[in-house]
């Protein structure tokens, strides 16, 4: 089984899903983080934005190798991302490429226009992948489940389905966080202690030390679980 993990900008897939990843990775299962931009605009006084933009490339490649998992970054811009085909079917044809069982996502509401983006491209290209109409280099359609899981620039209307427990894994999507510059020196945002606090808090409904949780698409039947459905643990 496959999951893929896909966000606006780089470290965005890691702190909402890194360590249900990284759980579902040491069960024997395969996951992607895509990033559609680099989130290169946040770059730190003194650093360009093209620098920043390879930086926060190697830092996702060094935190999803703590998780066990592969990294892709696309070549959009950060705070530029655009609802069109092209991006649809550039996305429908990765997703053909690395077949997921199912992609988790961004929730469908968000104060940053980027990560408000990511569901209707990921929705966008469900359909483009899943169709045999549509010609996408020769590749066989594929059909994936979608779930969204949690930011805090994502929180409107955000109301878990899935806790996933994730005690065992944590330490180590802590880590893995710690790789991005960002997540460790923010001054606008703390990062680190924010999802750290997330993880207890969900942990403490979860009546476990430490949980992750997902959201099922607005309009689905939904049931509450402690796993993504059809993955076994």
């Amino acid at each position: 089984m496959h999951i893929v993990v896909l966000g606006a900008h780089c470290g965005d897939a890691e702190i909402q899903a890194g360590a249900i990843a990284h759980k579902y990775v040491q069960a024997g299962h395969k996951a992607t983080f895509v990033h559609l931009t680099a989130g290169e605009k946040g770059n730190p006084p003194g650093i360009s934005v093209e620098d920043y933009r390879n930086q926060k490339i190697r830092e996702a490649e060094k935190a999803v190798a703590v998780l066990g998992a592969e990294s892709i970054t696309l070549d959009y811009k950060d705070a530029e991302l655009t609802f069109d085909e092209e991006i649809v079917t550039r996305v429908a044809a990765l997703m053909r490429e690395l077949k997921p069982n199912v992609v988790i996502t961004h929730w469908e509401k968000s104060i940053h226009p980027d990560h408000a983006l990511c569901p209707r491209i990921v929705q966008a290209a469900q359909l483009k992948a899943g169709l045999p109409g549509f010609e996408l280099d020769g590749t066989p359609a594929h059909y994936y489940g979608i779930y969204h899981s949690e930011n805090w620039e994502d929180m409107e209307g955000y109301v878990p389905d899935i806790f996933i427990d994730v005690s065992d894994e944590f330490e180590s999507y802590l880590e893995a966080l710690s790789q991005y510059w960002f997540i460790k020196n923010s001054t606008s945002f703390r990062y680190y202690d924010y999802y750290q606090a997330l993880g207890t808090v969900r942990g403490c409904v979860n009546r476990t030390k430490y949980a992750q949780t997902l959201k099922y698409p607005t309009g689905l039947n939904v049931r509450k679980d402690q796993c993504i459905p059809g993955f076994e643990l």
